[in-house]
């Protein structure tokens, strides 16, 4: 097949890293790849790997992105996808309305993922007008269909997939704990409690640092990182996360590190990752890469994370808002150690990837007998 993938842009994040990854598969596959989006660092990885990439500024929530429909117009007409698969709002109203003036005979096929809860709204409703919706958790499903009218046999879940081997098939680099210990040495000899995601209010940040206060009282030997990059407009929290910091007396306890390129280095470095969204999260990717990575993970019990760690890991479970307890079950897992966790299989990559296909095949048929 021909699959075009449409988002807004390569930058990082766990949307950009699924497509990437998918687009990588697809070509594996011997399927042909293309993804159109305004591009950033990641469109580099995704032609390495066999990809095309199309730069096209279909990012901005804003009336001057319908001056892409006809640009669109032109670039499915010229490449002729069997399928598209649009992953976000506004690059799925501007290849909609470009649709609608191509015959019928002309358009592809095209599905939807809803990779979140978006706001319930006409803008976030152009999701639903694809042939086929993906959710990426039960939760999500759930969601969609409370508020949208959506028949539910054109809705399917599939997990968002991980290439298991990338996180479980690796050991620690002598040279890179050489460098690591240099540039924070105060973590030599220390147990790593990590917490991965960008710097804002509801990824839990504030909990994670009430919780570290709480656990260095019964484990002095543990110290918190904070993992993840700022974005534009939320400097001012991350300013409000240091000065808890250091009224909670973790200065010399919790570091912040930045967007880091080398998680899955440090998901097997740390000895425990929390996961402490303060609201439903549809997917927690980095509760299935930690657990890949044999981590133990901590996580409130909402949402898609909670439903991955129902699947692999409930000893992690923690009930939501509960600092204390989550606390608690951090200590736990640090006596327990690493092991060996297993993944059930609509976790990985290769599962994500047949699901998806098999979902374009049935859509494709479905439009034949309809010709």
């Amino acid at each position: 097949m021909r699959i075009l993938q449409a988002l807004p842009a390569l930058y990082s994040g766990g949307v950009e890293r699924g497509t990437v990854e998918f687009a990588s598969d697809l070509v594996k596959r011997g399927h042909e790849s293309f993804v159109v989006s305004k591009g950033g660092p990641m469109a580099e990885q995704l032609r390495g790997q066999g990809s095309t990439h199309i730069f096209m500024p279909i990012h901005r929530k804003s009336p001057t992105s319908f001056g892409q429909i006809l640009p669109m117009r032109r670039l499915l007409l010229e490449l002729k996808p069997d399928v598209i698969h649009v992953r976000s709002r506004m690059p799925a109203w501007i290849i909609h309305l470009a649709l609608r003036s191509m015959a019928p005979h002309q358009r592809p096929a095209v599905v939807s993922t809803f990779h979140g809860m978006y706001s319930v709204n006409p803008y976030s409703a152009i999701m639903t007008r694809a042939d086929h919706l993906i959710a990426v958790s039960r939760c999500v499903r759930e969601y969609v269909l409370d508020n949208y009218p959506v028949p539910e046999h054109k809705l399917t879940v599939i997990q968002r997939g991980v290439d298991i081997n990338a996180f479980r098939q690796r050991e620690l680099s002598p040279q890179w704990l050489q460098r690591w210990f240099r540039q924070y040495p105060q973590l030599a000899g220390k147990k790593v409690i990590m917490m991965p995601g960008r710097i804002s209010r509801w990824k839990g940040q504030m909990d994670f640092l009430a919780m570290m206060a709480k656990l260095v009282r019964h484990r002095p030997d543990c110290h918190g990182i904070i993992v993840g990059g700022t974005e534009p407009g939320k400097e001012r929290f991350l300013e409000q996360l240091e000065r808890e910091r250091s009224r909670l007396e973790l200065t010399d306890k919790v570091s912040f590190l930045g967007q880091r390129n080398d998680m899955t280095t440090l998901y097997l470095l740390a000895d425990v990752v929390c996961h402490m969204s303060t609201k439903p999260e549809p997917f927690g990717r980095t509760v299935t890469e930690a657990l890949a990575s044999g981590t133990p993970v901590a996580g409130y019990n909402r949402g898609g994370a909670a439903e991955t760690l129902q699947a692999c890991f409930q000893a992690g479970l923690v009930t939501p808002d509960d600092t204390t307890a989550f606390a608690e079950t951090v200590l736990r897992l640090l006596d327990s150690g690493k092991s060996a966790i297993e993944i059930p299989h609509r976790f990985h990559l290769e599962a994500q990837t047949e699901s998806t296909l098999k979902i374009y095949e049935q859509v494709l048929e479905r439009r034949q007998l309809q010709q």
